[in-house]
């Protein structure tokens, strides 16, 4: 519950030039990883095809994604950020680097140092919820956990 706090305070504090949150989730999703093919970004940010590609119009519509096709696959449709997408992530970023930075600032020198040390852990958890690949075996039953 804290977690899902603590990011919803952040996005009320980081402004987004009135983007919706899905908004600022793609544009940091495809900052960070891209250019990404559609359906990776749809499995990667939870959403179906008819959102995302709602979301992807607006986004380019506003001039911070671009669409092409996969250089791979020409059936395919991929996005990446275009400069001025990747100013306003890089923007962003630093809001939000700049908030927990001063807010750990703020916090008793044991409990900054108990979140610092926290953060491998945290990363760990990240990667075991996110969902996994269909074919890659690596589920909860293939690492022998029931």
């Amino acid at each position: 519950m804290a977690l899902g706090r603590i990011a919803r305070l952040v996005d009320r504090q980081v402004s987004g030039d009135g983007m919706t949150r899905t908004q600022l989730s793609v544009l940091g999703t495809v900052g960070r990883l891209g250019p990404l093919r559609l359906g990776a970004l749809a499995e990667t940010e939870g959403l179906n095809p008819t959102m995302l590609s709602r979301v992807v119009g607006k986004l380019e519509a506003d001039g911070l994604l671009e669409r092409s096709t996969d250089p791979r696959d020409r059936r395919v449709a991929q996005v990446q950020v275009t400069e001025a997408g990747e100013r306003m992530h890089r923007r962003l970023r630093g809001e939000r680097t700049r908030l927990f930075t001063d807010a750990l600032s703020r916090l008793p020198e044991e409990q900054e140092q108990a979140l610092r040390s926290a953060l491998p852990a945290l990363e760990s958890l990240a990667r075991e919820i996110a969902p996994q690949p269909a074919d890659s075996g690596s589920g909860t039953a293939a690492r022998g956990r029931p």
